[in-house]
């Protein structure tokens, strides 16, 4: 089998690659953080003009069509340089699926900005008494006049703040209690009846609740009912997140390595010696087994519904548990210093942390696994 890059691909990874080493140097992304979005609206700004927002997006609406290997690429070196602006949650997620369910005034309206990044959508479907369940929804929507009122609560919205619009579940009422009673909305961030209460992740990153008390909707925001749509763009959204998984694991290892080489103590280096050599070789070895099980979710066939997933869930808890032990490793390595906010090597294990409980924990994405024949 063919591993090698396409020109495509390669392009896609020299422009990421291009844009960490021009907007990630030094302290960077410390400040990028401190933006109230969590983010740097100029770095946003860029990914537009550089077509990285674009790429998720399908041809005919101004996207570039990329499917898993060429997000796969992208994110793996958007991964390396620890990146905080939200392409995943807010193109590949919220985008992908407004793109798959919107009618086609509103992607007359909405899409071309999106596209460019100009606009800005979030995903919000988990609640807190969700727990395992993905397909948990108390959040209600009920017929008022010739549209919809929604009464609810989510309780965490990725990249939520600072979005145009949110891409709310709800369950309607009297409708089954299984997967088809639950449609999607757009609801617009100013809709009155909408409070946003912001909040900072484990890694930084910013979020929000939002709480829903009697949000008027016209019939024309009831986007799509069910959540296959949902559940396919979580899928996608998966894979790029496998990726950046990776990069970050990838960057650690070798920070690590190059800290090893130079530290030393008892006038050696400290990597020299060969109990340390050891960890460091389980940790490539398992670097690597994560590495070939995100290509083999990039590879999975998405029209093999039972296939596929079982494949995303065994790489997921996989790479989540082996990724937290690379942070630990290379934490504990770097002595003192390894626990201190000025090394990058803590974010990134932050960083990975929540990416291996969010949206699910190991032991939920094991269970899938094992699940499914």
């Amino acid at each position: 089998m063919n591993f090698d890059l396409s020109e495509d691909e390669l392009m896609l990874r020299d422009v990421a690659a291009r844009f960490v080493g021009e907007r990630y140097a030094g302290d960077a992304r410390r400040r990028h953080l401190r933006h109230e979005a969590g983010f740097c609206p100029d770095n946003w700004a860029l990914l537009g003009e550089l077509g990285l927002i674009a790429a998720p997006f399908a041809p005919e609406g101004g996207g570039l069509g990329a499917g898993a290997p060429d997000l796969a690429v992208v994110f793996e070196a958007l991964g390396r340089g620890l990146v905080v602006e939200p392409l995943a949650e807010c193109a590949v997620l919220a985008g992908g699926l407004f793109e798959s369910v919107a009618p086609a005034a509103l992607q007359a309206e909405w899409l071309p900005m999106l596209v460019t990044g100009e606009r800005r959508l979030a995903v919000a479907h988990r609640e807190r008494g969700a727990r395992d369940n993905p397909a948990w929804v108390e959040t209600r929507a009920v017929p008022a006049g010739d549209g919809w009122r929604l009464d609810g609560e989510k309780s965490l919205v990725p990249a939520g703040l600072g979005v145009d619009a949110y891409l709310v579940s709800a369950r309607r009422a009297g409708a089954p209690a299984d997967d088809a009673g639950t449609s999607l909305y757009l609801v617009p961030r100013d809709t009155p009846g909408l409070v946003v209460s912001p909040l900072r992740l484990v890694d930084g990153s910013a979020a929000c609740q939002l709480r829903l008390d009697g949000v008027t909707l016209p019939a024309s925001a009831r986007l799509a009912d069910g959540l296959s749509a949902l559940t396919a763009a979580e899928s996608k959204v998966a894979v790029a997140r496998l990726a950046e998984a990776v990069g970050i694991m990838d960057m650690l290892f070798n920070a690590t390595l190059d800290y090893l080489r130079q530290r030393r103590q008892f006038g050696v280096a400290i990597g020299s010696f060969q109990a340390i050599q050891h960890r460091m070789v389980k940790q490539y070895a398992q670097l690597e087994q994560a590495r070939s099980l995100m290509y083999l979710a990039v590879m999975a066939d998405p029209g093999d519904a039972a296939g596929f997933a079982r494949t995303l869930a065994g790489a997921r808890a996989y790479i989540s548990e082996a990724s937290v032990e690379l942070g630990h490793e290379a934490i504990q390595l770097h002595g003192g210093m390894g626990v201190s906010d000025d090394l990058i090597i803590g974010h990134a294990h932050k960083r990975l942390l929540l990416l291996s409980r969010y949206p699910a924990a190991p032991s939920t994405d094991l269970a899938t696994y094992a699940a499914i024949a």
